[in-house]
């Protein structure tokens, strides 16, 4: 049945950890994600979790013993955020590629300059193409559950993919939410224990990682492209036996408010929950408006999010990061895309928000749709609220 307590989010994490019984926690510390690791070395170190506890002196480092030990045979864990997930740019390439199940919560922290220790998802945009599966939580159930999946999804044999759990930092990583803790025969029954299928042995010697000529180059890439694609309907089984499992439902794309309103806000991250509490209050005013949650980042889900989006006319999309000289923001990039060419596709207002932590309420949700269905909220990369800071 599980246990009902007040916990902070991170330390929910680390509980989803411990029930997956990881072999290695590879770490460094780094706001807002330190809680996490941290509470795993206790674990460690008082004998509640089974596992080798690899203090690293950078991310660099932390991802590469990741690396080095999923390669071993172990089931692999790690957390990061910000400019440490930066640092680990190098490597985070080569374990998608090396196909090894790595699974890592991120944390979401603006990147410098200048610094900020608060939540934007400046730092996993900037690493969307790196053939990990990645997946966002809005709140700490969410994360806690969603970290169970994420080693089932990733070391599924017709998966075998690194796997990022996203939460936003502060807003998620740091607030005490209750949460439910499954008993860890619930969580063994749901996941067995990992049997790795690509490992450095000794006995059996193999090169994993080695030197691709440009004649076989192209075709390895597009094996890891074929791979993320093929791992969607994965994903969906998994979260699908998770909801019977434990009876919380998670989908690739959310709804709420009004079915086949015109106007329609997209979120990804804890931002949502925000977004659907100004709905909801859109909504008793007579309002025709609903709300599209992105779960499932990559693969993009995309059958699954053009129908959630049917008889819109006008996608209100909530971007956390500044991609300076692009058209748009990534999210309201990927889904300009996705729509091109498609009859009766919705317009995309993109929409910059919450960069480096700055507080997006429930009466900007509310006047992002007033100046939407007015026509004054349009165009590429809106920077709300700069204007009124700026005076």
């Amino acid at each position: 049945m599980g246990k009902r307590i007040g916990l902070e989010v991170s330390l929910a994490v680390a509980e989803a950890v411990k029930l997956a019984k990881v072999d290695v926690v590879s770490a460094y510390p780094i706001t807002p994600q330190t809680h996490i690791v941290e509470e795993l070395s206790i674990y460690v170190a008082n004998g509640d979790l089974d596992a080798e506890f690899i203090p690293v002196e950078s991310e660099h480092s932390a991802m590469s013993a990741a690396l080095g030990a999923s390669a071993a045979g172990a089931r692999v864990y790690t957390a990061t955020a910000s400019q440490g997930l930066a640092l680990m740019h190098e490597i985070l390439f080569i374990v998608s590629g090396m196909r090894m199940p790595v699974v890592m919560t991120v944390a979401n922290r603006a990147l410098s300059a200048p610094i900020s220790i608060w939540n934007d998802h400046g730092d996993i945009m900037a690493e969307r193409d790196i053939g990990w599966l990645q997946i966002f939580s809005e709140n700490g159930q969410e994360a806690l559950d969603l970290t169970l999946c994420a080693f089932k999804i990733a070391e599924d044999k017709r998966v075998l993919l690194p796997m990022i759990v996203n939460l936003d930092g502060f807003t998620l990583s740091h607030v005490i939410e209750p949460v439910i803790i499954p008993d860890h025969a619930e969580v063994d029954a749901f996941l067995p224990p990992y049997k790795p299928v690509l490992k450095l042995d000794t006995d059996k010697p193999v090169t994993l990682g080695p030197v691709g000529v440009p004649e076989m180059y192209t075709e390895a890439r597009k094996q890891i492209e074929q791979a993320v694609l093929a791992a969607k309907p994965v994903v969906k089984e998994v979260l699908d036996g998770f909801g019977k499992a434990f009876d919380r439902r998670y989908k690739l794309v959310e709804q709420n408010g009004k079915v086949g309103a015109k106007t329609l806000f997209v979120t990804m991250g804890s931002l949502g929950e925000t977004c659907m509490t100004a709905v909801d209050e859109l909504l008793a005013e007579g309002a025709d408006v609903g709300q599209t949650r992105i779960r499932l980042w990559r693969p993009f889900p995309e059958e699954e999010f053009v129908a959630a989006c049917a008889g819109a006319q006008r996608l209100v999309v909530i971007d956390r990061v500044l991609a300076p000289g692009a058209v748009c923001a990534p999210v309201a990039s990927e889904l300009k895309s996705l729509f091109y060419g498609r009859t009766g596709a919705p317009e995309i207002v993109s929409v910059i928000a919450g960069l480096g932590g700055r507080d997006v309420t429930v009466r900007d949700f509310k006047e992002m749709y007033r100046q939407a269905v007015s026509g004054k909220l349009s165009g590429n990369s809106l920077m709300w609220g700069v204007e009124s800071h700026a005076s």
